[in-house]
């Protein structure tokens, strides 16, 4: 016998993510959370070729105007348009949440698939690294290496990436101790398959409903742990910025009367989030087959 066996029978998984994709749709507020995130993508990456304004230099002569006119979200300090800088700080809030909530995922599953499958002391030496790293919390984390780096965009989904993948290996490292006894991953293991295969071909495709929720989740929290470091000044640093620093730019301003300059940045961050955490919860119920009737 050499033929290696499927993961599941090909009509029944797709018969599958048929249910689980019916399931997303009628739940109406994780298609609008759907909706949300899918707006701010075009409005932050599509909106700057549409609506181009100067986020480099200072405009004295325009500084602190109330929304209308030529500005429709007013200016800042500086004059730069507080609209086209929110789409400008959405792009990058956005890029470091998607990026970093993506490689915290990859490494949490590939940690938790090779901690649940080896077992014994291997999987007790991970776990306890793992526990240890839960113990101290990642705000701590990040904003002491800020600190001491000041890093950039890219340095920034380096960091919190590396500070939050350790929720997603719990949930997978679960998900792979249910797996790993399966019929299929037996069968492969009796005809000589080896350890790597069984994880890439059965463990991993068969968590795929738990790693995507997860990464839905991880991109939310990390869009807020950015924002939480730039307000305190350590994020991205001028003349680039992202929601959080607008909201810290803008602080001081709106004590005198200038609202637009937290408002906006501040419900953006608040509706992104929400909107990801709506995805995670409709993705989740979606694919609970315990929900399924």
């Amino acid at each position: 016998m050499s033929a290696v066996l499927p993961v599941t029978p090909p009509m029944e998984a797709s018969a599958g993510y048929r249910l689980s994709l019916r399931r997303f749709r009628r739940n109406g507020l994780a298609v609008a959370g759907l909706v949300v995130v899918v707006l701010f993508l075009l409005l932050c990456f599509l909106g700057p070729l549409l609506y181009s304004t100067d986020q480099t230099h200072t405009h004295l002569t325009q500084v602190n105007l109330a929304p209308g006119g030529a500005h429709p979200l007013g200016t800042d300090a500086v004059g730069h348009d507080e609209l086209g800088r929110l789409m400008y700080g959405g792009k990058v809030s956005l890029l470091v949440g998607l990026a970093a909530g993506i490689l915290a995922t990859v490494i949490g599953t590939l940690w938790g698939a090779i901690a649940g499958y080896a077992g014994g002391w291997i999987d007790a030496v991970m776990m306890r690294v793992v526990d240890a790293g839960i113990a101290i919390p990642a705000l701590f984390i990040l904003l002491v290496v800020s600190a001491i780096t000041t890093p950039d965009t890219l340095g920034l989904i380096v960091i919190l990436g590396l500070v939050s993948w350790l929720v997603p290996s719990r949930l997978v490292r679960a998900e792979t101790l249910t797996l790993k006894n399966r019929d299929y991953v037996l069968t492969l293991r009796a005809i000589g398959g080896t350890h790597g295969r069984a994880i890439a071909r059965h463990i991993l495709p068969n968590s795929v409903s738990t790693i995507v929720v997860a990464a839905t989740f991880q991109v939310a929290d990390a869009i807020l742990l950015v924002a939480y470091v730039s307000y305190l000044g350590l994020g991205v640093q001028p003349p680039s910025t992202d929601w959080g620093g607008m909201l810290s730019a803008g602080l001081t301003a709106a004590y005198s009367g200038r609202w637009w300059l937290i408002v906006p940045p501040g419900l953006a961050i608040i509706l992104v989030v929400c909107a990801f955490n709506a995805i995670g919860d409709g993705l989740r119920d979606a694919f609970d087959v315990r929900g399924r009737g």
